[in-house]
């Protein structure tokens, strides 16, 4: 029976693509081509470049509370990646990725990590698979979803994941937010020990006595 669980956890751990995504805050993902995905100036396209230094290669990372096997990718211009419903091309099975905000976080923002040796296959929540397609234009450095059916393009749905910058570990081992947390400008100047308002308050009623005091003394000196 041991055994048997043994071997399960085992095969979930080859399946999941989730630890490439372990501790990531921003990743580029290359393509079978040797190009990388690519978020197109217009801000709602989505393409091959070989040019990996580019703020358009790289990729924010968003985790989904909801499910552990599940990511969002967001582009430099702050929108994600998209599995749409729209045809590449009329009479083919490809469609459309895009860069979009939709108003609603759905299931089309939604990406499958799944292992493939070194490498990772994203899977849309539908079955389809995020492909770097190669050849002649149009299909020259387009990137579609689909299922590939010919044995010459199952490597066009791999990709590399490079991870560009991670999370900081948080005491107590807190997931990262999907959201960032409003920053904190400053802190008061009398709180060089404690954030807390009783430490402030302390300090604060402390400095009035002793205000008070000089006061007195002053008072007493300028009568006298």
């Amino acid at each position: 029976m041991h055994t048997n669980t043994s071997s399960s956890n085992n095969n979930n751990n080859f399946r999941t693509g989730m630890e490439f995504f372990h501790r990531a805050k921003a990743v580029r993902l290359r393509s079978h081509h040797d190009k990388y995905l690519f978020a197109d100036e217009d801000e709602e396209s989505v393409a091959q470049d070989r040019n990996g230094s580019s703020k358009n290669s790289r990729w924010t990372v968003e985790f989904v509370m909801e499910y552990d096997n599940i990511v969002r990718l967001k582009s430099c211009y702050g929108k994600y990646l998209t599995a749409s419903n729209l045809p590449f091309l009329l009479g083919v099975t490809g469609r459309k990725v895009l860069q979009t905000l939709p108003r609603r976080l759905d299931s089309s923002i939604e990406w499958e990590p799944i292992r493939d040796g070194a490498q990772v296959k994203l899977k849309t929540r539908y079955g389809n698979f995020l492909r770097a397609n190669g050849g002649l234009p149009p299909w020259r450095n387009s990137v579609t979803h689909d299922i590939p059916h010919r044995t010459s393009t199952q490597d066009w749905v791999l990709w590399d994941v490079d991870v560009v910058e991670i999370h900081i570990d948080v005491p107590g081992g807190v997931k990262p937010a999907t959201t960032t947390a409003p920053s904190v400008d400053h802190l008061d100047s009398l709180d060089f020990e404690s954030s807390t308002p009783s430490a402030i308050s302390i300090k604060s009623s402390q400095f009035s006595r002793q205000e008070v005091c000089i006061c007195d003394k002053v008072s007493i000196l300028s009568y006298g």
